[in-house]
């Protein structure tokens, strides 16, 4: 099996999205139930890592990530930065899993990556965005999320994190 050299949106015709586990039930449904609809509707976009399958004509998902766009209060944002008194735009990172079989082998950290690279073209096109949030699962992703230095907790949420924008651009 060899794993695809990049990210496709997801499509339920083209990918084997109810057989993805990643040990996680709320984001194994969210994949096989919601990433469709919710991309059809506007709502987010799902990017999925694929891999060949042969025996099959649909391909196993052996990552994905969601990311949409929102907004957040100026006093909760983690920053030195004077900013206006309105909500400020912000990329989210809505979701991020790599399934069972691929888990250990740096997958997360190469996704987390990707998606972080593919937010930082979005905005290079125009969405504007002051930074980008990250909700956090539970306190195992949370020591996932962790190991990058450059994401801070928000000062009311240690599980909702946040990297502004000019730091994107750096990686």
């Amino acid at each position: 099996m060899k794993l695809s050299q990049k990210f496709f949106a997801v499509e339920s015709s083209k990918h084997l999205i109810k057989k993805f586990d990643c040990g996680k039930t709320d984001m194994n449904q969210f994949l096989s139930r919601f990433a469709v609809k919710h991309a059809k509707l506007g709502l987010s976009r799902t990017m999925v890592l694929t891999v060949d399958d042969e025996t099959n004509n649909k391909d196993h998902v052996a990552a994905y990530y969601t990311i949409a766009a929102s907004n957040v209060i100026r006093n909760a944002i983690p920053t030195n930065q004077s900013l206006p008194h309105y909500p400020i735009p912000v990329a989210l990172l809505a979701r991020l899993a790599v399934d069972v079989d691929f888990q250990g082998k740096n997958l997360g950290e190469k996704t987390l990556v990707y998606a972080l690279r593919h937010v930082v073209r979005l905005c290079d096109r125009g969405l504007p965005a002051y930074g980008l949030v990250l909700d956090v699962l539970d306190d195992g992703a949370l020591g996932f999320y962790q190991k990058f230095n450059f994401l801070h907790a928000f000062s009311d949420n240690p599980m909702r994190l946040f990297v502004p924008m000019d730091v994107l651009r750096q990686l």
